[in-house]
């Protein structure tokens, strides 16, 4: 918990503590749209996943904690495949990187938009395209995309006792799990609800937003969704709405869950589709302690009139009771009492696009 990976609109920024001060350690990429960076647990190693728009997307990795930095190729879609009949299938956005397990040291996963899930077993040199969910049969018809004009995977969970064990969540597709290592993929959205569809129960076209896992049990799934906040508890085999509409914690896009208790988790709460910006204008977090079943509102510290500040599906991170958070106005925020309190690291930063601690 001593830094902090700070994807913007401008570059990666990386936040060092320092007895207890946090504070801007160093830049990179300057200028760049950085869509999402992490650490890799397991090697050290920092990843960077960047959008230069009219150049593509790059794909950068560092080994020495982002004094120097290796480019690798970016996974790209075989020629020929297609979005729908069509439309050619090119990697328009990195939306996430995660690492395997621990028993794979060299394993990596990719989410990307048009919906493709990439792999590598060589630390990033190579990638290969997941086949067995690109073939999903509901891809082309049933799939679509929310904010994006095609389809994304923005979450990749791993199960810590199997690593042939992955849940994924797609924006707008569903939730769609695998236990042979992405050879076959089942729908998991029983109990989801898509209320801009005909049909809201339809088992494909639901819209998570974020999908994270108690980190020891994967059974105990939270996904802060567009239709509401909904809970887990046998591993996505069926969903519960633990939000109403109408109530402050029920849209958003980031969701954290606490690390040692499941019963804890956090939001942040916004007024959902075309306005996305905070409820009453007040930026708060909320917390439930008891599953879903209440919700307390947590505003000490951040800004509490006229306030813009929209929460993107990455920008929460949670560690030990330590929250971190960013803002599309470039706010960055850090709680280390469970959100009951927060101090601004800093207020000049460009729109965030992803938080993650180092």
């Amino acid at each position: 918990m001593n830094s902090l990976l700070i994807g913007t609109r401008k570059g990666l920024l990386i936040f060092e503590n320092e007895n207890g001060a946090w504070k801007l350690a160093s830049e990179h990429f300057l200028g760049a749209r950085c869509t999402y960076a992490c650490k890799d647990p397991r090697t050290g190693h920092l990843w960077a996943c960047l959008d230069h728009g009219h150049w593509g997307c790059k794909l950068h990795r560092s080994e020495d904690g982002g004094k120097t930095w290796i480019e690798l190729e970016a996974p790209k879609y075989p020629e020929g495949e297609e979005v729908k009949d069509g439309v050619p299938a090119k990697t328009e956005l990195l939306w996430t990187l995660q690492p395997g397990g621990k028993d794979e040291p060299g394993t990596l996963y990719i989410g990307t938009i048009p919906g493709g899930l990439f792999k590598s077993t060589d630390h990033g040199a190579t990638w290969e395209l997941n086949r067995g969910l690109w073939d999903q049969p509901t891809r082309k018809e049933g799939w679509f995309g929310g904010g994006y004009d095609h389809p994304g995977i923005h979450s990749i969970l791993i199960d810590p006792n199997d690593s042939q064990h992955i849940f994924i969540a797609i924006s707008c597709a569903g939730v769609f799990e695998t236990r042979d290592g992405g050879q076959t993929w089942a729908v998991r959205s029983k109990g989801l609800r898509a209320d801009f569809l005909p049909n809201p129960d339809s088992e494909v076209g639901q819209d998570p937003h974020i999908l994270v896992a108690q980190p020891h049990n994967i059974n105990q799934q939270w996904q802060q969704n567009h239709c509401g906040i909904f809970r887990s508890q046998d591993g996505a085999a069926t969903w519960q709405m633990v939000s109403q509409k109408g109530d402050l914690a029920h849209f958003g896009f980031a969701v954290a869950v606490d690390d040692q208790d499941p019963e804890t988790a956090w939001v942040v709460p916004a007024i959902a589709d075309e306005v996305r910006v905070p409820v009453n204008r007040k930026l708060v977090v909320c917390r439930t302690r008891d599953g879903g079943k209440s919700w307390q509102e947590l505003g000490q510290g951040l800004p509490q009139k006229d306030a813009y500040d929209l929460v993107y599906r990455h920008a929460l991170d949670q560690r030990a009771g330590h929250l971190a958070m960013g803002s599309t106005t470039g706010n960055l925020f850090f709680s280390a009492d469970k959100g009951e309190s927060w101090q601004t690291l800093s207020s000049t930063l460009p729109p965030v696009f992803s938080v993650r601690f180092g």
